[in-house]
Order: C-alpha cells, then structure tokens, then sequence
C-alpha cells in the first residue's frame, strides 16, 4: 500500500484553510445518528471527545484510569507553546513553525508543523474561556516565558502545574458533555484491539480492569488518543500506566507505525537513586530559564563533590564549568532537549558527574535568586547591599515561579533547592513516533485515527518543550472535528454498526486467547522481571546514543527476551477480577515487540537526527550529523515478528524551508 500524506495542493500559509473550505462535512441533524469512539481521555482524547460531542456526534471515551483527570497529561509542567506574540519580541505563526521543524532535526512534515503553529493561538482562547488560571503580568494580562530551542517568549504557563490545569479544562468540558448524555464515559477499560470491518475500523475489544470482562463497542470512526510508549524504557517520566498496547495492537491490524526510535531525552530529570525505583521524576524545563547548568573544572573537585567531602556552594565561581553556555553562547542553558541531554551526558561520561553515581550535573539557581532579589529591592526602594534582605526578596520570587517544582524536588531528594543546586539528569520522557497519521490524522487503516502523542506527525525526530500540550489540543479541539468529519460524511446512512458479527466474535476470541495463555502459564518471574531487563537493553543499546554493533545486538536480545518472558512469565489469580499483573502482562508483551521494532528501525536510519544519536554519524565536535539520503519518515508495516516488518517511505519534502546544519551556537 502506498503513502498517501494527502497534503492539500497550494501555498503552506493557505492549506489548512483551503482544506476546511473544501472537505465535506455532517449537518447536525445527522451527526446524532453517528458513534465515535475514543480511546484515551488525556489532553488530546479529552478536548477531541469534548468537542465532537459538542458538535453533535455520540461518543464512547474509553480510559484504562479510574477518571480521566488522572491521565498521564496532568504530569506536563511547564508550559504550552502559542503565537500570540505578547511580549512583541519578534514572534510570529512563521517563526513558530519555523522554530519546531528546525527543533525537529528537519524530520517532521512542513504541513502538519505549520497548521500546528496556525492554530496554537486559538488554544490559549479556548482555555482562557474555560477558565485555565494561566499565570499573568503585573497588568494583568497573559504572562510568557522561553523554552529550549527558541529565541522569543511563547510559552504560556501555569506555575509548574500547566498539563494539570488545561486536562481540567478539557475534563470540565468533557463532564458537560457527560452530563448531556452525548458522551459515554468508560473507566478502568483497556482496549486490547481494533476491529476491521470491510476494510475500516468498526469497533474495539476492551477488558473492563475492575470485573475483567471483555467487552465489544462498535462506531463509524475509531480514534485513539493513548499517548507514547517511553515506558518500553521502564525507567522513564511516564506515568507507570502509560503504554503502546492501543498504539501496537492498531499496527497488528495494518496501521503503519512511525519513526519508533525517535525517543526524547528530557535533560532536567531528578537522577536515578538505585535499582528500587519503579520511575523518574521530571523537573520541568522552564527551571532552565533561571537555573544555571554546571559541573566543576577539575576532576578532583567533582570527586570531592560526589564524596560528599565538598559542598556545591563552596566551588568558587572560576571553579565552575558553565558548559552550555560554554558551548552555546547564542542559547546558553535553552538549548533543545536533544543537545542538553548530550552535553551532560558528555560530561558525566568524562568523570565531572556530582553525585555518588557520577550521573548528574548541577541546575543552579543562585544567581537568579541575587538578580531578582536586587531587583525587587530596587522596586521597594530597600537596602540593595543587604545580602540576607535580597536572598530572602530573590527566594519569593523563585517561589512564585516554579515553588511546587522546588517542593516537589525536596520531597523526593531532602535537600533544599533555594540552598544547595538542584542535581538533575537526562531521563526518557516523550516519543516522537507513533501511529503513521496523514493531513487528516487518519492512519492507515480507514475510520481509525490518532492524536497528540499517539502519532507521529509533528515533532520530527525532537520534540522542542511546551509542544506537546500544544499537538494535543490542537488535534482534539481544532484539526480531528474538521477532517474526521470529511470521513464520517459517508456513513450517514450506515445506522448503528452491529457486534455480533464474526469479525468482532474473532478479535474478542483473539483476545481471550492471549489473556487466557497469561493465566495458564506456570512461570516462575514476575511480569517486572522481564521488563527491567527490557529497560536495561533499552537504555544501554538504544537510549542516548547507539551504534550498530550495540543495535544488532539488542534486536537478537529483544527477540530472546520475548520467547523467555512467553515461557517463564508468572500471572498469579484469575482473569474474570481486578488483575494488575495480568493488565501489566499484556502491556509488557506488547512492549517487547515494539522494542524490537525501535532498535531496527535505529540501525536502518544511518544518520544522527534530533534524539537519535547514531555513534558514527556525528561531527567533529559531537554534534548530531543528518544525511540527505535519510529524509524521509520511516513508516512500519506489520508482517508477523518485528524484525520482518516491512519499511515504506515518506519523503519529507522542504519547499518554504531552508535545510542546513541544526546550530545553536
């Protein structure tokens, strides 16, 4: 089958509008006799049900969480990027997109990336309205800050708690949704597959997690909002729910899956503390706008630092090794994820890690402290040469800033941010690929689509910060209503779309079958047995950086694993009951077919992209080095094991872009 992006014909700035002016659409009346179906209620599954069911459509939303104010979007710190251009330091819908396909590494679709930036103001509209309490200047009016990668101020933020407080937007509108009787909401229900009739996505197979009842919901379009699959990682900043089983059983049924090694490292992550921890803990890249990044100069002293026989705050300024600022004068500590995370790394390799494990650097926030402290002196017209008045001034208006994220810090590490630097290391934390989606969100298989995390569409091979709340509900609230309908025009004549037909009887029957093979299987490991392992093959031969070598060796090792975790996995109880271990089971499975797929598709890609790190593809001074042969988009089919998929290609094509080296120096 051959890719059809069905990207509108005409000039960038006018596709999505000529597009919206020319698909067809569903008058009101008939929209009442159509069923979507949405699986996920995260920011981009929760403002897409709200939305449909807001125009008209019945909608059955679907979470595996015991609400859907507990998706894994209620974890985004920071911010959500928009063009609004308040701060009028030169931002614009141009260089919004600009900024994320050049953030992208050259690797995402001109396209999609500028109708993303189109609509990112009328997010911030939406929100408002609902009552999202986004942080505001002294005057009242909406207030900014940088992210990594960009040049201006467009992030809009809600102290350190922005994915919690627009998931509750789109919850509020949900509810009301919920209320009118046009959504359906089921919790604590996984979909365990889709179901293909004549071709299109009729329906899906779910386990309610409570009872462990498996169920048949049928509708005319299925859309999966399920997030990114990090957790193939196991240690991650995912929440330990999150997991590709939607995504991977959709790619079983024939929808292409995208660029699965395009994996991002968030660099301001709380570091791993030992072989108990279950997750990792993200410190939100906004700190990065006043915390300072540093290791020690001398070797000596990091070792001092790591032995605890030196404190931090005793290394002398000249002392101290700013690297990227050194490195990236033009960005200094605002560089994207991919080059901060590698520039850390770098160092840590080279024995200037500060803590016991050597695998951390320093985010310090001294000198903000003294500058805002001087300046709320000066405001107030107080002593500005008393230090203890302006640390006190400076403290309160860090707190202001980011004091949930500082608490946060302190519950989990005991040490005090405002006193000693905060110690932060790279972590995985987003996935760029996905579910292969074209212009109108639709994946391969017709009827069934995917948004926000789930595809693959607009991050390239490096999400820059503050887009992914943007991608979400820029899918759900303005680009899936418009094109999903274009699709759902056809079906106003269908009615009601049975379950009793074979195709559903076979994907419940395929389902009870793999749950039925967990249950009767007498291994002697537990489930996160064999997904650490994962974990660990994962982060050593396909995390920050890879090679061939270390790829070839961690596909053999996947495909072993796999057969093991099959004979050896222990699910202890009974399907028809609550069973963590049995919803876990399948997850892991999944996972360790996607892992294998991830590491093929590293070892295809012969070029460093974004936050894909290929060992033999770097410049001189360890930067990433792209290939032209390479630009294109990876999309996966599915033909049985993992290392027979086979690959199609999208060629990315750049007409209002300039291609050329990705610096940020």
């Amino acid at each position: 089958m051959a890719l059809d992006s069905k990207i509108p014909e005409g000039p960038l700035k006018d596709k999505w509008t000529k597009h919206k002016n020319s698909i067809n659409l569903v008058n009101p009346a008939n929209k009442r006799h159509i069923d979507v179906i949405i699986v996920g209620t995260g920011l981009a599954g929760g403002s897409a049900a709200a939305t449909l069911a807001e125009l008209g459509y019945n909608v059955k939303a679907f979470c595996f969480q015991d609400s859907p104010r507990r998706a894994h979007s209620i974890a985004a710190q920071g911010g959500i990027n928009a063009a609004k251009n308040y701060q009028g330091d030169g931002d614009s819908t141009y260089r919004l997109f600009y900024d994320t396909i050049k953030g992208g590494d050259y690797r995402s679709r001109e396209a999609n990336v500028h109708r993303l930036a189109e609509v990112s103001t009328n997010i911030i509209d939406q929100c408002v309205a609902q009552g999202v309490p986004f942080a505001r200047d002294y005057g009242g009016l909406l207030d900014n800050r940088s992210f990594g990668g960009v040049l201006v101020s467009r992030t809009f933020y809600a102290k350190g708690q922005t994915g919690q407080q627009l998931l509750l937007g789109a919850y509020s509108a949900m509810n009301r949704q919920i209320g009118r009787g046009k959504i359906k909401m089921y919790s604590r229900h996984e979909m365990l597959d889709v179901v293909i009739v004549d071709g299109k996505a009729r329906g899906i197979i779910t386990r309610n997690l409570v009872t462990g009842e498996i169920e048949r919901h049928s509708g005319h379009a299925v859309v999966l909002g399920t997030g990114g699959y990090g957790n193939v990682f196991y240690l991650s900043t995912n929440a330990r729910g999150s997991n590709v089983t939607a995504a991977w059983k959709a790619h079983k049924r024939g929808a292409y899956f995208a660029n699965p090694c395009y994996t991002q490292i968030h660099p301001t992550c709380i570091p791993v503390s030992g072989d108990h921890q279950s997750k990792l803990t993200l410190m939100s890249e906004s700190l990065r706008n006043d915390g300072r990044i540093w290791v020690p100069k001398k070797l000596e002293d990091a070792k001092a630092i790591q032995n605890r026989e030196l404190k931090p705050t005793d290394l002398p300024e000249d002392q101290r090794d700013y690297f990227l600022e050194r490195r990236y004068p033009a960005f200094g500590n605002l560089v994207p994820r991919d080059v901060a995370s590698r520039a850390a790394k770098e160092r840590c390799d080279e024995g200037f890690g500060v803590n016991k494990t050597g695998e951390a650097v320093f985010l310090d926030f001294a000198s903000a402290i003294i500058r805002y402290g001087k300046e709320q002196a000066h405001v107030r017209g107080l002593n500005e040469e008393d230090d203890s008045l302006i640390q006190t001034l400076g403290k309160e208006v860090v707190k202001s800033k980011y004091g949930n994220l500082f608490q946060m810090y302190e519950k989990i590490v005991d040490e005090n941010p405002y006193e000693t630097p905060m110690m932060i290391y790279p972590a995985v934390h987003y996935t760029m690929g996905g579910v292969w989606v074209d212009y109108n969100l639709q994946t391969t298989i017709p009827g069934l689509y995917a948004i926000g995390e789930a595809n693959f569409s607009d991050h390239g091979a490096n999400r820059l910060g503050a887009s992914a709340l943007m991608q979400g509900l820029a899918d759900g609230y303005f680009v899936l209503p418009y094109t999903i309908g274009n699709y759902l025009s056809d079906d106003i004549r269908t009615g009601p779309i049975p379950t009793d037909t074979i195709e559903f009887e076979e994907a419940e029957a395929k389902v009870t079958s793999e749950i039925n093979h967990f249950i009767n299987n007498k291994g002697t490991k537990p489930v996160d047995y064999f997904h650490k392992r994962l974990g660990k093959i994962m982060w050593n031969k396909c995390g920050m950086a890879r090679n061939e070598k270390e790829l070839k060796e961690a596909i053999k090792e996947i495909s072993a694993l796999r057969e093991e975790f099959y004979k050896e996995v222990l699910v202890p109880g009974t399907s028809d009951e609550f069973n963590e271990e049995l919803a876990k089971a399948g997850r892991v499975a999944d996972f360790l077919e996607l892992g294998e797929l991830f590491a093929k598709d590293a070892l295809v890609r012969e070029e460093s992209a974004g936050g894909h790190f290929r060992e033999e593809y770097q410049t001189p001074d360890g930067e990433a080095q792209r290939r032209k042969e390479f630009q294109f988009v990876s999309a996966w089919e599915y033909k049985g094991e993992p290392k027979d998929a086979k690959l199609h290609k999208e060629a990315l094509v750049y007409e209002n872009i300039e291609v050329k080296e990705r610096s940020y120096k």
